[in-house]
């Protein structure tokens, strides 16, 4: 960050000199701190409304402590996507606080306890879709909501999600996530009337190709309403449905 700059820019807003409104523009286009193997986006929660999110996966453990350490020293809360025990413990070295999540392979530290806002419920075909189920609601719970869960209800017993109708129905988005052949999100969008958010999963025996067997069948779903985000990407339908129920809650 260019403290000189920023000093000189509230200065000018002081004397008068530079207009509020100039000065947030201004702000939303200040530089990334730079420590060499990575250049962190400080700004990015004045831009888009949540700060930059560390994929750790291809990082080392020491990278990720010191990202980390940058991300809190700046006074953002901290979400950390494909981490691993030995990075959380690093983390929990400069942030006490931290809570680590094994199964959706996540490290969070938030602003507040406060409970978020309902309205995104996380569905599971099976549970060996749950790492990636809980990297959707995980993201969700950070960026402000209090997500729902619904899992192991996959076509193969359709009966389980039947009976959970309710939930369905009373939800402003729904994540869906699902492996195999990946019918469930076409299942539920003919269910409701929300947005689906399909999230294909590398779940699967030889001929699901690592996901992209779910990926073609959701891109082709024949219900209304369903978009897909790619395969194991939870992290990106977790921010997605967060985006919708910020404008719809």
């Amino acid at each position: 960050m260019e403290i000189e700059r920023l000093k000189t820019l509230l200065e000018q807003v002081k004397d008068g000199k530079v207009a509020v409104e100039d000065a947030l523009q201004s702000l939303r286009t200040l530089p990334f701190e730079d420590l060499g193997f990575s250049k962190i986006d400080h700004h990015r929660q004045l831009r888009t409304g949540f700060p930059e999110v560390i994929f750790c996966e291809g990082k080392t453990v020491a990278h990720v402590k010191q990202i980390s350490e940058r991300i809190l020293a700046a006074g953002h809360p901290l979400l950390a996507t494909r981490a691993t025990l030995d990075m959380y413990e690093a983390v929990k070295e400069i942030a006490s606080e931290a809570r680590y999540n094994a199964l959706g392979r996540t490290i969070a530290v938030s602003e507040s306890d406060a409970a978020g806002v309902s309205g995104i419920l996380v569905v599971s075909a099976g549970t060996s879709d749950l790492p990636v189920a809980e990297e959707a609601a995980e993201t969700a719970q950070m960026m402000g909501n209090q997500p729902e869960r619904l899992y192991d209800v996959g076509v193969a017993g359709l009966h389980r999600l039947i009976s959970n109708h309710e939930k369905l129905l009373t939800a402003r988005v729904i994540i869906v996530v699902a492996g195999m052949e990946g019918a469930l999100p076409s299942v539920v969008g003919g269910l409701v009337d929300c947005p689906v958010i399909a999230v294909p999963t590398s779940i699967g025996y030889g001929a699901s190709f690592g996901g992209l067997a779910a990926l073609l069948g959701m891109l082709n779903s024949c219900a209304s309403g369903v978009t897909v985000v790619n395969i194991d990407n939870g992290f990106g339908a977790g921010y997605s449905a967060s985006l919708i129920n910020r404008l719809t809650a």
